[in-house]
């Protein structure tokens, strides 16, 4: 099997223990390549490569970085295919998601902060004539960006971009679930001459690598996605040392549907939103609010789209689903299948893992599932699931719906369906939500804000919130 390397000064290289740790592929369950288990040797050498780099690289002009971030984004579409293969294989998403949507957002990503460096701008106080104040932003140093499983070049690419775009050096932590495309990065970076040190990443057990590369004394800023607890452990252990945080963490979202909204259009997006990527991604809508006076037709019709969803091969493109991106993963997903039931939770569809035939019979497969009739406050309706599973519960009025979709400790996107815009506009600010939709989930745009609110996380990034996260301001004051 292929052996997954670290990257550190530009330099493919074995971890320092020379142990390896299975890569698994979702949809058969079997191992198809090893990641490096590396420890905090590995974090020290990575971190004093980006050190020294950081001593060139933050002196660059920006039309240097810029025109070096975008070498790197032309690499990525030359590479294109293999990548889209990669991220399919060691994700379990369907081949036909990752070419829509997780490379394409990789290129997009580098392409956005390239441009974006270019064109920043900065602050100017003038003081009735006796002086002017003029604010730089420099860059700070290295950057730890910690990266999760459910899109893994899209999140990664996400952080280092802007990171790389204003001067820091980075130390790359990509999730040791889902390491293959950004071993391919790496591999990339070394063919196009990428500066050496600028950009390392090392591969392992978050267990072992992440306290030692967040309380990094040589660290000044950490930027994580991933799950709630360890964003709050993130944040206790790097408190003594006053470091930049960014978390983005979970979310339960809720997609609220009023009874004068476009009903196929709503029925349609709440189904997409459900079940992209098997449920996997952050904003996911997995909280459904319909108004009682189209509840019935709302379900009947949500459920008979839920099961026409084919959950198959990746590789197929017939496949809606493909597979849950662990083991443990899916052992998750279904205890808390099995406790929604025991909270008296109806299934309306789904509930059960799938086995496929021949070589896929031992892939991680689930079915959409559609539950009803749990409390709007129970356990299932606020703990994030991550997976393609989905609730249904009634609501009468605004403030009714806007009590229960905030009851959640989680606050980080939101949809509201609905023709009156004025009440789509009323009730999105009184949502508790980073990211709100009227009448569409997941519309992007790379200069937004992008975060969340209470256990959702902290800070935000996105645009020139992410030049901004990732340099520090400096106030030049000149007497005139």
């Amino acid at each position: 099997m292929e052996k997954i390397l670290n990257y550190i000064n530009g330099e493919l290289i074995e971890p320092s223990s020379k142990i390896y740790i299975e890569n698994i592929d979702p949809s058969c369950g079997k191992a198809y390549s090893l990641v490096p288990d590396s420890c905090a040797d590995d974090v020290n050498e990575a971190v004093k490569s980006a050190k020294v780099a950081y001593s060139f690289w933050s002196k660059t002009t920006k039309q240097e970085r810029s025109d070096i971030l975008n070498k790197l984004a032309d690499a990525i579409e030359e590479n294109f295919d293999m990548l889209v293969a990669a991220e399919s294989r060691d994700n379990g998403k369907p081949l036909s998601l990752a070419a829509k949507v997780d490379i394409p957002r990789a290129s997009a990503n580098l392409r956005f902060f390239a441009g974006a460096i270019l064109h920043d701008s900065s602050d100017v106080h003038e003081m009735d004539g006796e002086a002017i104040n003029y604010t730089l932003r420099v860059p700070i140093g290295v950057a730890a960006c910690i990266s999760p499983w459910n899109l893994p070049l899209y999140l990664l690419t996400w952080k280092i971009a802007p990171a790389l775009a204003t001067g820091n050096t980075v130390v790359a932590k990509p999730s040791e679930i889902t390491p293959m495309t950004a071993y391919l990065l790496s591999k990339i970076c070394k063919e196009i001459n990428f500066p050496k040190g600028v950009l390392n990443i090392v591969h392992g057990r978050g267990e072992k690598l992440g306290d030692a590369l967040t309380t990094h004394q040589d660290v000044p800023i950490v930027s994580f996605t991933g799950g709630s607890d360890t964003g709050k452990h993130i944040s206790k252990i790097t408190a003594p040392y006053f470091k930049k945080l960014s978390l983005e963490l979970g979310g339960k979202n809720p997609n609220i549907i009023f009874d004068d909204c476009d009903f196929d259009k709503a029925v349609s997006t709440a189904s997409r939103a459900a079940f992209t990527n098997q449920g996997q991604i952050c904003l996911c809508g997995s909280r459904v609010f319909v108004q009682n006076k189209i509840y019935e037709k709302f379900k009947s019709a949500l459920v008979d789209k839920a099961k026409k969803l084919i959950v198959g091969d990746p590789k197929s493109s017939n496949s809606h689903l493909g597979a849950v991106v662990s083991e443990e993963h899916m052992n998750k997903i279904l205890l808390k299948i099995n406790e929604a039931k025991k909270l008296g939770g109806i299934l309306l569809c789904g509930g059960e893992r799938l086995i496929l035939e021949g070589e896929l019979k031992n892939g991680y497969y689930i079915q959409p599932t559609v539950f009803e009739n749990l409390a709007y406050d129970c356990s299932i309706n606020n703990e994030e699931i991550f997976g393609p599973v989905v609730t249904l519960i009634p609501f009468e009025s605004e403030d009714d719906v806007i009590m229960m979709a905030n009851s959640s400790e989680f606050g980080l996107s939101a949809s509201i369906f609905t023709k009156d815009i004025s009440r789509g506009h009323r009730v999105a600010a009184k949502i508790d939500s980073g990211v709100i939709w009227i009448n569409t989930w997941l519309l992007r745009d790379l200069r937004i804000p992008f975060g969340g609110m209470k256990n959702s996380g902290v800070g935000r990034e996105g645009g020139f919130n992410s030049l901004k996260f990732f340099t520090e301001p400096k106030n030049i004051c000149v007497k005139i």
